[in-house]
């Protein structure tokens, strides 16, 4: 069989998954080795304490693996996004393939599959579980795609590969990316989805690796790419309206009636409520305000490198 010529980046994010990691290279760098003529792996330590990285040297030095790796040692923890946007800033290849955990639920060659699928004239292309979901997830993407102020939907994913076309395409924005995976929908390129049959349909429900750096990413992707809040805040602000129009209506009411409210009641009431009126009305113009400069904050870039480390054949 005939190799692909195309020059094939991995960034794999790591954070303390030592029971997982060498499972994961037994399976993928075999692929690799036999499809592409050349391909380098970039492993981003998100502030591993365990012995992710003696295993992945080791494993390198084991089975003399002739690929390239570069480790990059995050700083200290910094989240799955931070940590994926440098191991993809360094990463050289013509396309490159970005694992968020090592939790292998597919078939190898599903890597074969999402890089041919991008040779069709796709930029991004992502592989999918069809396994169960979390009823959390299953909410969060439902949340998410109705408030969402692009045109893409998203949902699970497990892998993705994307092109060198897509990954200038973002760098051209001049976006920091908070959230990928909604980046790369709305970034104006062609992009697919494959679904694959999980070889344990709770797999992906059990494993906690892959749930534990979710729930804060999903709150800041509400605040980042969706209207939700600001929809909340909207409704929250017109209830407070309603109320504040009923107790002016009751207000006037009670100034015609024949029994006399208690001296200063009408004017302490009708203070209050123009008081509510004025404070959620300037509410929702701060939120709007805040989501204007929550737009300009994303192009700067916010990670820290300690080092990169080469891990080469010997």
């Amino acid at each position: 069989m005939q190799k692909e010529k195309k020059f094939i980046s991995l960034v794999v994010y790591l954070h303390n998954v030592e029971s997982y990691i060498e499972y994961f290279l037994d399976k993928i760098l075999p692929v690799c080795e036999a499809h592409f003529e050349k391909y380098e792996i970039v492993c981003v330590n998100d502030g591993c304490s365990d012995g992710t990285i003696e295993i992945v040297k080791e494993y390198m030095e084991k089975n003399k693996v002739g690929a390239m790796m570069n480790i990059i040692h995050m700083s200290f923890f910094q989240g799955l996004e931070s940590a994926m946007n440098a191991g993809r800033d360094i990463a050289i290849g013509d396309f490159v393939y970005e694992f968020d955990d090592v939790f292998v639920d597919y078939e190898p060659d599903m890597l074969v599959k999402v890089y041919e699928k991008l040779l069709e004239g796709n930029d991004i292309v992502a592989a999918r579980s069809m396994g169960k979901q979390r009823i959390t997830s299953k909410l969060f993407y439902s949340l998410y795609n109705m408030t969402s102020r692009g045109r893409g939907q998203i949902g699970p994913e497990t892998f993705r590969i994307v092109s060198r076309r897509a990954i200038n395409r973002i760098k051209s924005m001049g976006q920091y990316i908070p959230y990928r995976k909604a980046v790369y929908m709305n970034c104006g390129l062609k992009n697919a989805t494959l679904a694959y049959e999980s070889k344990d349909r709770n797999a992906r429900v059990k494993n906690k690796i892959v749930a534990s750096e979710r729930t804060s990413l999903a709150l800041d992707s509400f605040i980042y790419f969706t209207s939700a809040l600001e929809k909340v805040s909207a409704v929250i602000s017109g209830v407070f309206l309603l109320v504040t129009v009923g107790m002016g209506i009751y207000i006037i009411a009670d100034f015609f009636n024949a029994n006399k409210p208690v001296e200063g009641w009408l004017s302490t009431m009708s203070f209050l409520a123009l008081g509510f009126f004025g404070v959620f009305a300037l509410l929702t113009i701060i939120l709007k305000y805040l989501s204007v400069m929550l737009n300009l904050i994303f192009k700067n870039q916010r990670y820290l490198v300690a080092d990169i480390e080469k891990v080469v054949k010997r």
